[in-house]
């Protein structure tokens, strides 16, 4: 069996998460960020830890964290029972910000680089629409095709996330995700969730979050990778690290295109996927993807 590991973005976190294996690595975040994220992660509170400036750094740990765990695991137990730890790690994906921890899992970002970084961009992405103004909304059943379509229709609303199968979210002005609303229902759709986010992730608005952190990044020793990460951008993999650095930056505000990453993985022969870090989100939309193959949580390895 071939396995990619892959790992969350935000909406994973939950107070309390990390606890038992990831101090170490929250202690160093601590020393990096100047804060105590780890007493946010364990304590809470839990509107704190949703601000996405600290959501992404803690998430970002804690799967690090996870990852560490699983990789002494399989090199101290070649007959581990968990068939998950036996198999051949070929590649790695991460759900928008969940990229950046597989970055760090293929050698592309030293762990203290990324959990800054992560925190910077969290900053960038709220302070580049006002709260209150942004929105996100998930739209359910409705075909990809038409769903961009309608998009078109109206100004100031993009498709975010394509997600899985009937899956896809939409990020913008908060008046143009209303709006839309009417339309795609009238398109097909079965539902229309909106979400509660801060701002509107992976769209054109995005782009002052996108310039602010082209500098950073240029400030950042980027490796190639050790194996294929999969670019929410391109949905294909890559290994040059200057490659991935263009790419983190059109991330910003392009879609994710998760539901194509996988499928992607699954033509190039991965049977196998373990979501690495907190909650289970990616292997919800993994089996609505592709029933056929092996999906676990690090929280069922671990």
């Amino acid at each position: 069996m071939t396995t990619a590991f892959v790992f969350p973005g935000q909406g994973s976190q939950s107070v309390g998460m990390g606890t038992g294996f990831a101090e170490e690595y929250l202690d160093q975040a601590n020393q990096v960020l100047g804060f105590d994220l780890k007493k946010l992660c364990f304590e809470g509170p839990e509107e704190e830890l949703k601000k996405t400036e600290i959501t992404q750094p803690a998430i970002l740990t804690i799967s690090v964290a996870a990852f560490e765990k699983l990789r002494t695991a399989r090199q101290s137990s070649p007959q581990a029972p968990n068939s998950e730890l036996r198999t051949k790690l070929v590649a790695v994906a991460g759900h928008s910000l969940g990229e950046y921890s597989a970055l760090v899992a293929a050698g592309v970002l030293t762990f203290a680089d990324a959990v800054k970084l992560v925190h910077l961009r969290g900053k960038f992405m709220q302070e580049a629409v006002p709260v209150g103004e942004g929105a996100m909304a998930a739209v359910l059943g409705l075909d990809p095709e038409k769903l961009i379509a309608v998009c078109q229709e109206v100004a100031g609303v993009w498709p975010a996330n394509f997600n899985s199968p009937g899956q896809i979210v939409i990020s913008g002005k908060k008046l143009s995700v209303e709006a839309v609303g009417e339309k795609l229902k009238a398109a097909g759709a079965k539902k229309i969730i909106p979400l509660a986010v801060s701002a509107p992730f992976h769209c054109p608005l995005m782009q002052p979050a996108a310039d602010k952190l082209a500098v950073e990044l240029d400030k950042i020793k980027f490796n190639n990778a050790t194996i294929p990460v999969i670019s929410n951008v391109t949905a294909s993999p890559v290994q040059d690290g200057n490659e991935i650095k263009k790419l983190l930056i059109k991330q910003v505000t392009s879609p994710v295109r998760w539901e194509e990453s996988i499928k992607k993985l699954i033509t190039d022969g991965v049977n196998s996927f373990v979501e690495v870090g907190p909650g289970k989100v990616l292997v919800g939309l993994i089996k609505k993807i592709d029933g056929s193959v092996e999906v676990k949580s690090y929280l069922e390895l671990g």
